[in-house]
């Protein structure tokens, strides 16, 4: 009573058929689901047999592009400091300006004062005489 190998092997080739149709549903749904953008990563993953062979150069591609990204932000924020600095520098000058301007004016005020003082005076004593 033993089976012929050719019965053995054919519900194994069966299973091996609904694998198959599996997969291929499998490959279909990921084709409508995923973006075009992704399919190709998809093919890539398909060309290595999934077994991850091409981590290695996806790694690389990963930290180079974080290379990237943080060079382009330290530039982004040394030119962002660098105005900073020069707004700075621009205000401390107009303070400077404008605080000399006001020195100069009070100044200006002070001998005003100090001649209408003196004006006062003078007419004083030209009341008093006449």
């Amino acid at each position: 009573m033993e089976k012929p190998s050719l019965e053995i092997n054919l519900p194994d080739t069966h299973e091996e058929g609904k694998l198959y149709v599996v997969d291929s549903l499998n490959n279909l749904n990921k084709l409508n689901v995923c973006p075009d953008g992704s399919q190709h990563a998809l093919d890539e993953e398909e060309n290595t047999g999934g077994t991850g062979e091409n981590t290695g150069g996806s790694n690389i591609r990963n930290q180079c592009l974080f290379f990237v990204t943080f060079i382009l932000t330290l530039i982004v924020s040394l030119a962002l400091v660098s105005f900073v600095i020069f707004l700075i520098i621009q205000t401390r000058n107009k303070m400077d300006q404008i605080s000399s301007r006001l020195i100069s004016e009070k100044k200006n005020i002070e001998e005003l004062k100090k001649i209408n003082n003196m004006i006062l005076k003078h007419l004083n004593q030209s009341g008093i005489k006449e």
